[in-house]
Order: structure tokens, then sequence, then C-alpha cells
């Protein structure tokens, strides 16, 4: 995997654009600014779009090419933010340090996705945030149709409500839906697909 997102990531363009995720801005927009965790960040416009924001970012993915991505739309952007080559496996932060965690399309499979989300929530404070979307199961069905809109061609890495719900039981649900949108998102998420959204409070 870390060589087909190093592939992925090396081109000059943005695979997935230099805009954040329109679910995260919506989200993230209305809350105060602290320390937030992005896994899976890829080439960083998440992460980006929050330290204009005022926040304290730190990023992971297995990616160079991303992280050298993500650093030069920081420097452009006139931000820094900490980005770690890592994997779910190896980080090692310290526990409830985060204030925030965005997960937008970090999608595992289902033999280690519960396991994995209950990790990343012990990195997060009680009261902190959690803002998800990624691709919901359906979602196998808008790929079959067109392959533009990405996300993972097999189901079991892909999410539902009731796995969600499983996976962060010791949350407040501030929004916890399934829902079909358009994507526009650079080259790789673009056309209609389905997503589940989430936006929890840690208790």
């Amino acid at each position: 995997m870390k060589e087909f997102w190093n592939e992925r990531y090396s081109a000059k363009e943005y695979a997935y654009g230099e805009l954040p995720n329109e679910y995260l801005v919506d989200k993230l927009s209305a809350l105060d600014a602290g320390k937030i965790l992005f896994a899976a960040d890829g080439e960083g416009r998440n992460g980006v779009f929050a330290a204009k924001l005022g926040w304290d970012v730190t990023s992971f993915d297995i990616s160079e090419s991303g992280k050298m991505k993500a650093e030069i739309l920081a420097e452009r952007n006139k931000v820094s933010i900490k980005y770690d080559i890592a994997d779910l496996e190896s980080i090692q932060y310290p526990i409830e340090k985060f204030n925030a965690i965005g997960l937008i399309y970090a999608h595992f499979h289902e033999n280690k996705r519960r396991s994995y989300h209950q990790k990343l929530d012990r990195l997060l404070q009680p009261g902190g945030y959690l803002i998800l979307e990624a691709f919901s199961k359906n979602h196998i069905d808008y790929n079959r149709i067109n392959d533009k809109v990405g996300g993972p061609k097999d189901v079991d890495m892909l999410y539902s409500i009731d796995e969600i719900q499983h996976d962060f039981p010791n949350y407040t649900i501030l929004e916890l839906k399934e829902t079909e949108l358009i994507l526009n998102e650079g080259e790789f998420h673009r056309g209609k697909g389905s997503v589940i959204r989430f936006f929890g409070r840690k208790n």
C-alpha cells in the first residue's frame, strides 16, 4: 500500500485537490481551535486548512510523497503542520493529547478497523470532537458504475452506520448519517457516491 500511495501522490497535481473536504470545513469551522490529529492525511489538504484556522496540526500517513506535497501546500499557505511518516500500528502519541481528530476517507479493513478506531479514540480528550467522512458499504455500487468516484473496491474496507456506532460507543452523536453526494475532489474523487458522515463529542 505504501508504494501505491507514493505513486499516486508523486504527480505534480494534487490527487484529491488542494481544497479541504467540505464536511470537515463545515464542522471544524464551528469549533474553537486547539490540537488536532489527521490520520491518513495524504497530501495535507485538510491539515493545511485546519492550520489556517489556527489549529495546532499533527498529521500522519505512510507516504513520503504525501508528506512532501503537504509541506509544499503548507508553505504556499503560509502555515506549518507536523507531519509524521507512520501507520496506525506505529503511532505513539500521548493519550488524550488532541482536542479533535479528523478521519477523512481513512479506510481500514474490517479486521483492523475497530482496533484502529479505538486507538485513535484514546488519543482524544474527553469533550473532544471526531469528524469522519468515509465511503459507505453501499458505495461499492457507485464505484462499479463510475470508477472515477474512487474509494476501496473491497466492501470490507467500506463503512456502515452500525460499525461506526460500534467503534465509538462513548460519544454523544451530533450527526451520524449515510448520504449520497456529488464529489469533486481532484482527479480521484469525482462523481456521485455514498458516504458515512459522523460528528461526535467524546464523553
